[in-house]
C-alpha cells in the first residue's frame, strides 16, 4: 500500500508557512487583520489552526505578504491537499482528535505505554475488550465503529514504506488480562510476531526497573521525513483529553525521557522471551 499525503500534516505545514511569511513582513497578526479589514483574531486563528483558511482569504494574505510565484504555487497546493479528506474522516464521530492524521505520515513512531497495548499492535478481540470497557453506555453499533476505526489504523504497518516503530511497554500492560486469558494469549503472540518485523523494536520495562522517567503516563513521539517542514509532534492521551505538543523544548524533554526508558527496559531479544514466558502461563 502506497503512502498518501496526510491533510492534517499539510494543514499544519500551511499554517507554519503563513506564519513565516507574516514574520518576514515584520507585521503582527493584529496589524495584518486591520489592514485586511478582518476581526483582529482572524489571522491568529488561521495560524493556530482554530479556523480553516479559505482560498479567498489566503490570496489576500499572499498579496499582502508579497509572496513570490513559487510561494503562491506551493501554498495553493498545500491548501488544496489540506482540504482533502483522509480515510479517518469516515470515522469522525469516533476519532475526534487529529492524532491519526499526524500518525498517517510519520516516518518514525516512538511510544511508551503503561496501560494497554498501543492501537497499532492490538488484535481485534483485544480492541473490542478495550472499547467495551471504556464505553460502558455505548450501543453495539458504536462499539463496532470504534473497533473498525482502530483496526483501520493498522494498514500503516503494511504500506510500501512503513514507519519505524519503537515501543516500550510497561510490564503492567502484558500482565493485565484484557478480554480473558484466550484473548490475552493471542494478543501476546501478536506482539511476539510483530517484534520480528524489521521496522519494529519492542521492549518491556519490567517492574524490577523501579521508578522511571515516565511515571506521569504514556506518550508518543511522531517524526517526519523533513523535520524542517514537519517538526516532531509529541502526543499525550488520557480518557478525558488529548494534547499535541510541538515546542522544541517539549519535544527534547520527551525524547530524553524515551531514551531513559529504552535504557532501563529489557533489550528486544529479552523482551520477546519475556512475552513468550507470560503467554505460556495462559491456556490454549
Amino acid at each position: 500500500m502506497a503512502q498518501v499525503p496526510s491533510p492534517t500534516i499539510r494543514a499544519r505545514r500551511l499554517r507554519r508557512e503563513l506564519r513565516r511569511l507574516r514574520d518576514r513582513t515584520g507585521r503582527t497578526a493584529e496589524e495584518v487583520a486591520k489592514i485586511l479589514g478582518w476581526h483582529r483574531t482572524k489571522v491568529i486563528r488561521f495560524e493556530l489552526g482554530h479556523s480553516r483558511v479559505m482560498p479567498k482569504d489566503m490570496q489576500s494574505l499572499l498579496d499582502l505578504y508579497d509572496a513570490s510565484e513559487g510561494e503562491r504555487e506551493s501554498l495553493t497546493g498545500l491548501l488544496r491537499q489540506a482540504r482533502q479528506k483522509g480515510w479517518w474522516s469516515a470515522y469522525g464521530d469516533v476519532l475526534p482528535d487529529d492524532y491519526v492524521g499526524f500518525e498517517a505520515e510519520a516516518t518514525s513512531i516512538s511510544a511508551f505505554e503503561s496501560l494497554y497495548v498501543p492501537g497499532l499492535l492490538q488484535t481485534e478481540e483485544y480492541v473490542r475488550a478495550i472499547v467495551k470497557a471504556g464505553r460502558t453506555t455505548a450501543d453495539h453499533d458504536e462499539v463496532d465503529r470504534r473497533v473498525a476505526a482502530r483496526l483501520s489504523r493498522k494498514v500503516l504497518l503494511s504500506r510500501d514504506a512503513p514507519p519505524r516503530l519503537w515501543v516500550v511497554l510497561d510490564e503492567a500492560v502484558v500482565r493485565r488480562v484484557v478480554g480473558g486469558p484466550r484473548v490475552m494469549k493471542a494478543q501476546l503472540r501478536r506482539l511476539i510476531d510483530v517484534s520480528e518485523l524489521a521496522t519494529v523494536e519492542l521492549q518491556i520495562l519490567p517492574f524490577a526497573a523501579g521508578a522511571h522517567a515516565a511515571m506521569g503516563g504514556p506518550f508518543t513521539l511522531l517524526d517526519y521525513a523533513d523535520p524542517l517542514l514537519d517538526p516532531t509532534v509529541v502526543y499525550l492521551d488520557n480518557d478525558s483529553s488529548t494534547l499535541l505538543l510541538e515546542e522544541e523544548k517539549q519535544v527534547v524533554r520527551y525524547r530524553l525521557v524515551f531514551d531513559h526508558l529504552r535504557a532501563k527496559a529489557l533489550d528486544p531479544d529479552e523482551s520477546t522471551a519475556f512475552l513468550a514466558r507470560v503467554a505460556e502461563g495462559y491456556p490454549d
